[in-house]
């Protein structure tokens, strides 16, 4: 898998925000396909930073129901892969583009 698929897009939650600040881990959503070592890889490539421990998990879809003039609509949310990115001491991704 080539790196440049491997990562789709950071995860900007506040509990990813409070995660970032305190123990320096950055949550995104990543192929589902991507192993612990590509995503390794490609983080370290892309944002230049020292990557120490990565952690993934699956999160499943859910369903979502709403009420429509057509009645019930129902439908469900993809599943998705999360990787949690734990960086060395020192060391920040800039996610936000700020210098």
């Amino acid at each position: 898998m080539r790196l440049a698929e491997v990562l789709v897009k950071p995860i900007l939650t506040e509990k990813a925000n409070a995660q970032q600040d305190k123990l320096r881990r950055y949550a995104f959503k990543v192929a589902r396909k991507a192993n612990k070592l590509e995503i390794k890889k490609a983080i370290e490539e892309f944002y230049g930073v020292t990557v120490t421990d990565v952690n993934t998990s699956v999160v499943p879809g859910k369903n979502k129901t709403r009420y429509t003039k057509a009645g019930f609509v129902k439908g469900q949310k993809p599943a998705y892969k999360k990787a949690l990115v734990t960086v060395a001491e020192g060391e920040t991704i800039d996610l936000y583009g700020t210098l």
